[in-house]
C-alpha cells in the first residue's frame, strides 16, 4: 500500500526559497510578500512553474485571479503584474515591460526603497480589477460559450450551363 507524502504548503515552500536567497533578495521577496499580505488578507500563495532550471519556482500571489508574481534574477527582484497595463499607477512603480499590452513590472535592484504605501494602493486595485472580472463574467452564466457560428457561404458565382 502506497502512502501518500503530505505535499508541503505552498507559503512553506515560498519561505524555503527565501530562505534559500540568503541576500538582499531574500529580503526584498520577504518584505515584498509581507506588504502583498497586508494589503490583501485573503491572498492565496502558490509557486508555479517549477522546472529544472528553476526547481523553487516562482511565487504567484492570487485572489480570483493572479494578482503578481515575485521573480528573482542576479540583479533585481521583478514583481510582474498580470494585468498591470490595466491598472492606474500614479506614483510611477511600474518601470519595466511598459510597452506591453498587458503585463507591468516593478524592477527592485539592490538598495532601492519601496514605496510601501503606492505598493499597497497598486495591489488592492489589482484585486478590484480580478474581481470586477468574475462579475461581468456571473452575467455569462447559462450563455452559450462555444463557438460563434459560422457565416453563411455565399452563393458560388459560377453559371450552370
Amino acid at each position: 500500500m502506497k502512502r501518500s507524502v503530505p505535499m508541503e504548503s505552498a507559503s512553506a515552500l515560498m519561505d524555503k526559497k527565501i530562505k534559500q536567497l540568503g541576500d538582499w533578495r531574500g529580503k526584498t521577496l520577504s518584505q515584498i510578500r509581507a506588504l502583498i499580505k497586508q494589503a490583501d488578507p485573503e491572498v492565496v500563495e502558490e509557486l508555479k512553474w517549477r522546472k529544472p532550471s528553476n526547481p523553487a519556482g516562482v511565487p504567484v500571489w492570487n485572489h480570483d485571479g493572479i494578482i503578481c508574481t515575485g521573480e528573482t534574477y542576479v540583479n533585481h527582484v521583478r514583481l510582474t503584474f498580470a494585468k498591470g497595463a490595466s491598472l492606474k499607477d500614479p506614483s510611477g512603480l511600474f518601470n519595466s515591460g511598459l510597452g506591453g499590452n498587458v503585463r507591468r513590472a516593478i524592477d527592485i535592484h539592490e538598495g532601492d526603497k519601496v514605496d510601501e504605501a503606492a505598493l499597497k494602493d497598486l495591489i488592492r486595485a489589482a484585486v478590484a480589477l480580478n474581481l470586477e472580472g468574475l462579475e461581468g463574467l456571473k452575467g455569462l452564466k447559462g450563455q452559450n460559450k462555444g463557438k460563434p457560428k459560422p457565416k453563411p457561404r455565399r452563393a458560388s458565382r459560377k453559371r450552370a450551363d
